[in-house]
């Protein structure tokens, strides 16, 4: 069965009952007092579907507080439509395109994107290449930097940069000042000094490349793209080539302020792919699992 058959993407009681289960496993909690399956539901005939009321403090509540569907007014079988759509578009799926699907306003596309992509930002601080194991670092460039003149080369985009550990994922950065401070800086707070770092020949690498056990490098200028025991950065270059696909042919443009909700979109969708084990649904079920605790209003959208 297709997965947009569900029952809970076209009603909305089941739609509070699918994201009930999974962000209240042991019950119902109440955010004013903390209560655990202390609540009753109201069920009376103008009450809208999802609506609990704590036995505590006796204040009414829904699963939408403290998530990043609080105060809106968007239905929620809409929000997992937007869930699953999201979240198995491997290049990303436009505001245009969920304006069309969703039958809603195209500023509500965007929004809920963007709060979509808030609930995909990682929350994982460990740091990578721990005992020794291999990060890959690249950096790519996009767009173009406000007010910048455009001239051949990278000088005018924005600088993308990008650390892959092959056994945990990735993570991107949006380097917006000095570039060399900002590659240094990321790897300083993400990557173990036991790690093997594998880079190519940029200048960025050859002096912060020594603050690790040690460092690897192909030349790309010369036509090298790897050499034996796994000397390559052609992993991360290959996260890069469906990440440009998908700003270039999907999105088409990205203001400098929202370009790290794209880059949490696309290292999300890496790191629950496939080829890890992770369908199309158990990904939707990873992000919804990633909307409680954050949000986000049209002031805070930067």
């Amino acid at each position: 069965m297709s997965i947009l058959k569900a029952a809970h993407l076209h009603d909305e009681a089941a739609a509070c009952a699918f994201i009930e289960a999974r962000l209240w496993p042991e019950g119902p909690v109440c955010p004013k007092c903390g209560e655990i399956d202390n609540a009753t539901k109201l069920q009376g005939k103008s009450t809208r579907p999802g609506v609990w009321k704590c036995k505590g403090c006796r204040k009414p509540f829904t699963v939408k507080v403290g998530t990043i569907f609080e105060s809106s007014h968007i239905k929620l079988h809409i929000w997992l439509q937007a869930i699953v759509l999201m979240a198995s578009s491997k290049k990303g799926f436009s505001a245009n395109q969920l304006h069309r699907a969703l039958g809603v306003q195209l500023n509500t596309a965007w929004f809920i994107m963007h709060r979509l992509r808030l609930a995909m930002a990682g929350g994982d601080f460990s740091m990578m290449g721990e005992d020794g194991g291999v990060v890959e670092a690249d950096e790519t460039y996009v767009g173009r930097v406000p007010g910048k003149q455009v001239k051949r080369g990278a000088g005018h985009k924005e600088m993308v940069f990008t650390l892959l550990d092959r056994k945990q994922g990735v993570r991107s950065f949006h380097i917006a000042g000095d570039k060399f401070d900002g590659i240094k800086d990321a790897l300083a707070r993400n990557v173990a000094p036991e790690a093997v770092l594998m880079t190519d020949e940029s200048n960025f690498y050859k002096s912060i490349g020594k603050c690790f056990a040690d460092h690897q490098s192909v030349n790309h200028k010369a036509g090298e793209y790897s050499r034996g025991n796994g000397i390559t950065t052609n992993t991360v270059e290959g996260f890069f080539s469906v990440f440009k696909r998908g700003m270039k042919g999907v999105y088409q443009h990205c203001s400098s302020d929202h370009l790290h909700r794209y880059l949490a979109e696309f290292d999300f969708r890496y790191n629950n792919r496939t080829a890890v084990g992770v369908d199309d649904g158990q990904r939707a079920e990873r992000l919804l699992a990633g909307v409680v605790g954050k949000r986000l209003t049209y002031k805070t959208a930067p």
